[in-house]
């Protein structure tokens, strides 16, 4: 019956042996080295993932640390505002406080000048009183006097009028 189909055992086992033996062939020369290949694709592929997630892992973490300096700059400058309008607020205060002094130092000396110009007037008065005094006694008496006594005596007589 088999030799009806045309069955050869010798031929079936001679392909059977090189079926196996380009099996083993292809197993050691092209799928080892085939597999070896997509294993190491497979692996690049990995590490390379693992290294875009690990980046962007960086990435997330560089962000959050700007964030961060951010936040403390905008910290910074808010204090470094304030410092200066506390800073502008005592240079006002430290301005008004020269101004007043200066003010008063000048209300002082007015006063001290005016002072000084009355005390003036008054010693320029007192001689004119003394020489309008002589001049009209010397009209009444028609004589002169000794100038220095009339003028020591209308004096003493100024001086008793002002302590009235």
């Amino acid at each position: 019956m088999l030799e009806a189909i045309g069955f050869d055992l010798a031929q079936a086992i001679t392909h059977l042996i090189s079926f196996l033996i380009a099996l083993w062939l292809l197993k050691k020369f092209a799928w080892t080295p085939l597999l070896n290949l997509l294993d190491e694709r497979r692996n690049k592929i990995k590490d390379e993932f693992d290294s875009i997630e690990d980046e962007k892992q960086n990435v997330q973490k560089l962000t959050a640390e700007y964030e961060e300096k951010l936040k403390h700059i905008d910290d910074e400058r808010r204090a470094e505002i304030v410092k200066a309008v506390e800073e502008g607020k005592k240079i006002a205060a430290d301005i008004k406080a020269t101004a007043q002094s200066e003010a008063k130092e000048l209300s002082d000396k007015t006063k001290k000048d005016l002072e000084r110009e009355v005390a003036k007037a008054k010693v320029q008065l007192r001689d004119d009183m003394v020489g309008i005094t002589v001049t009209a006694a010397e009209k009444v008496i028609h004589e002169k006097l000794d100038d220095t006594k009339h003028r020591q005596l209308i004096g003493r007589f100024i001086d008793g009028l002002e302590k009235v």
